[in-house]
């Protein structure tokens, strides 16, 4: 790593995004467990897998650094996000359409975090992996966004 990259910042800010992406997987897992469309459910049990293995890599990135223990951090967007995928619990009971609504916020909440570190001075090639995880989870957004907008979910 190039010595103007300070190490500390690159951590912290990899654990963020593995907490977003966490967070996340959570959220995803209790809604395709929740919803009724079967395509619906499949999705967000898939994207569960999707954000666990994204999470994954930025691990192996921290490990790769030297850093051996992943920590949690409790920043502003965590905090956002916690805060949308608690509402969530209490969405529950609403309609398929309103849980749809809460993951469109999710990942709304996730793009953000992605779209600030992508800001920082980070290395070639894990500017390049956060890229290429922020692509998904934007095109994963705008799958939410056609669920949310299919007429049969409610």
């Amino acid at each position: 790593m190039p010595e103007h990259i300070a190490l500390g910042k690159v951590e912290s800010t990899l654990n963020e995004l593995i907490e977003t992406l966490r967070s996340n997987q959570e959220g995803f897992k209790e809604l395709g467990h929740r919803l009724q469309n079967d395509r619906a459910k499949r999705f967000f049990l898939e994207e569960t897998q999707v954000r666990a293995e994204y999470a994954a890599e930025l691990e192996n990135e921290l490990h790769r650094m030297g850093v051996h223990d992943v920590k949690k951090t409790g920043t502003s967007y965590m905090s956002k996000a916690r805060h949308l995928w608690g509402e969530l619990q209490v969405t529950l009971a609403v309609g398929q359409k309103a849980l749809l609504s809460m993951a469109e916020k999710g990942d709304d909440a996730a793009k953000e975090v992605f779209t600030s570190a992508l800001k920082e001075d980070l290395p070639l090639p894990l500017r390049e992996l956060l890229q290429r995880q922020l692509t998904h989870i934007q095109r994963s957004h705008d799958r939410i966004k056609a669920l949310h907008d299919l007429r049969a979910l409610d």
